[in-house]
């Protein structure tokens, strides 16, 4: 074993997994640290390599990662920083291997390194060597460490498992134990002695909380990829009072799975947005921590950050990713809006939301009248076709503006006359080029003929079709009917588009009018879901006349809603 000191209180160990899993180390995961997570596909390359290892150079050793330790010298007890996930798996494949060995005495020294036997002689008590977070930790010793158990956990049903960890724990267990009960007796002994005499792990340890959090923001040698979440997670939730911590672990926790791990990452970048009102110019783990968390964590307020900030904003955020805004009054008013704003194609209008939520989450009328207003602001953004960074200064001074208590008069909300003209313009133009933009005025523009803001479109596929085809054939009715000239002037604007719940049909979108109407523009009934396809149906003939006159309406409906005149 090669040893030095990075630092004075961090050292780095080269350790075979027969000394990692020995009295010298007890190791606990964390409450804050995230659940146990590894997939079939992680699993399954763990035990790939480590064989293929194996057959390259039985005598080679072969590194397979790093741990990272919070531990006093000549004190066993460990918490994991980083590497949970393959010490647990690693901890699940030796009791595969345990349970599947015909020799007892194999069994015997495979259980030790999976639990600490204890001698009564030495005082020393049995132990396991992994301790799983509290949720998980019974079910992983009666299962895992415990022997003889693992047919009875391969046998267990979904809704037996309390957690997704658990149910990864069980899943991972079978992936190992179906490809490892192919092999001989004498395969699966030689990669035993593969795994604890010449597998090694990079172990390095400090007695120090923050020289571990600074080593796991950079190291992840071969688990999950680390998200800032992850890493803030670890630095708030070991600076709350040891004493509540694990209820402070807990509700992190559930607002992490019920956003999802993605949804849960942006929310901290959207929660970067809210507090400095400035674009992120830098990477989020960099910035978040000095802008954000900093008071926090130089206060030792870490507690008041989690109450305060981030756990009123994630349950503003669930309201708005599930669209799930609840009141005594209508609020399907709301969500309607919110399912209005997951139509655009950016997500820069999130903060003010979030902020609209938390601060009059409780005042349906100001925030139907706000949202209103957003809608104007963001779908204009859209289609003058706003880049990111005026936008995203839009919605920060937006956010300034709120909260000084400008609230429903802020100046950002309104649009000057040259943005109301320029949207005016874009509207009237061929619309279609803009692939990002068309679909979302379309479903406005149907909202507003339908005359029932209530409308909902839940169609699994929606498309955009031209009248007027792209490409008519040379002996079609289009030819006749419309000039090269006219073609080129309407086959993009709004008055030749309309909606579909199917997939575009390139032969049908060719076709003359009347077969368009009968066959293309209608549905299984005889009749269209949208009211922009069913006036086309009600229309006698397709001229640039036509034309002309639906252009007009539609538009003048649109700048009706968006108050562009």
């Amino acid at each position: 074993m090669v040893e030095k000191t990075v630092k004075s209180k961090i050292h780095a160990a080269e350790q075979p997994l027969s000394q990692i899993f020995s009295p010298q180390f007890e190791f606990s995961i964390p409450d804050y640290q995230r659940p146990y997570a590894w997939g079939g596909e992680q699993t399954s390359q763990l035990l790939s390599d480590i064989m293929e290892a194996q057959k390259r150079n039985p005598d080679e050793p072969y590194f397979l990662g790093s741990l990272v330790l919070v531990k006093e010298e000549g004190n066993p007890k460990a918490d994991v920083i980083d590497g949970q996930q393959r010490l647990t798996t690693l901890s699940i494949l030796l009791s595969v291997l345990r349970e599947l060995s015909e020799n007892s005495q194999v069994r015997a020294e495979m259980h030790e390194y999976i639990v600490e036997p204890g001698k009564i002689t030495s005082g020393i008590a049995s132990n396991p060597r992994l301790h799983l977070r509290a949720r998980d930790r019974d079910f992983f010793a009666s299962y895992i460490q415990e022997q003889g158990k693992l047919q009875q956990l391969l046998s267990v049903p979904d809704v037996q498992l309390k957690t997704d960890a658990q149910k990864a724990i069980r899943d991972n267990a079978k992936l190992l134990h179906d490809q490892l009960v192919k092999l001989s007796e004498e395969q699966r002994m030689s990669l035993i002695m593969m795994l604890t005499l010449r597998t090694f792990l990079v172990m390095v340890s400090t007695e120090d909380l923050d020289s571990a959090h600074r080593i796991f923001s950079v190291m992840n040698a071969r688990g999950l990829d680390l998200s800032a979440a992850d890493i803030f997670k670890a630095e708030l939730i070991g600076r709350v009072p040891e004493s509540v911590r694990g209820g402070y672990a807990d509700k992190w926790e559930v607002a992490e799975v019920e956003l999802g791990r993605d949804g849960f990452s942006d929310l901290f970048q959207h929660i970067r947005m809210i507090v400095t009102k400035v674009r992120g110019r830098q990477e989020i783990l960099k910035e978040f921590r000095e802008q954000v968390l900093e008071p926090y964590l130089r206060e030792r307020t870490a507690a008041s950050f989690i109450d305060g900030v981030l756990l009123p904003y994630a349950e503003a955020y669930g309201t708005v990713a599930d669209r799930s805004y609840q009141s005594s009054g209508s609020a399907d008013r709301i969500n309607k809006w919110l399912l209005r704003f997951g139509q655009l194609d950016n997500q820069d209008w999130v903060p003010p939301v979030l902020w609209a939520l938390r601060h009059h989450g409780n005042n349906e009328e100001w925030l139907d009248a706000f949202l209103g207003k957003l809608e104007r602001l963001a779908a204009t953004m859209l289609i003058r076709r706003e880049y990111q960074t005026p936008r995203a200064q839009r919605y920060a001074n937006l956010l300034k503006e709120l909260d000084a208590g400008l609230g429903l008069n802020s100046p950002s909300l309104e649009l000057e006359p040259l943005e109301r003209h320029e949207a005016l313009v874009a509207l009237s133009g061929p619309i279609y080029e803009a692939k990002r933009v068309v679909k979302y005025v379309l479903l406005r523009l149907d909202e507003t003929l339908t005359g029932n803001s209530g409308v909902t479109y839940d169609h699994p596929i929606i498309t955009v079709e031209h009248v007027l085809p792209q490409n008519p054939k040379q002996a079609s009715e289009w030819r006749n009917t419309f000039t090269d000239e006219e073609r080129l002037e309407w086959t993009h604007r709004l008055g030749n588009l309309v909606l579909l719940n199917r997939r575009k049909n390139a032969e049908a979108s060719n076709r003359d009018f009347e077969h368009k109407k009968s066959r293309y523009f209608s549905g299984p009934n005889g009749s269209a879901p949208f009211t922009l396809t069913i006036q086309v149906n009600g229309t006698p003939a397709w001229t640039p006349a036509v034309l002309k006159d639906r252009q007009q309406k539609l538009v003048d409906n649109l700048s009706t809603l968006w108050s562009l005149s």
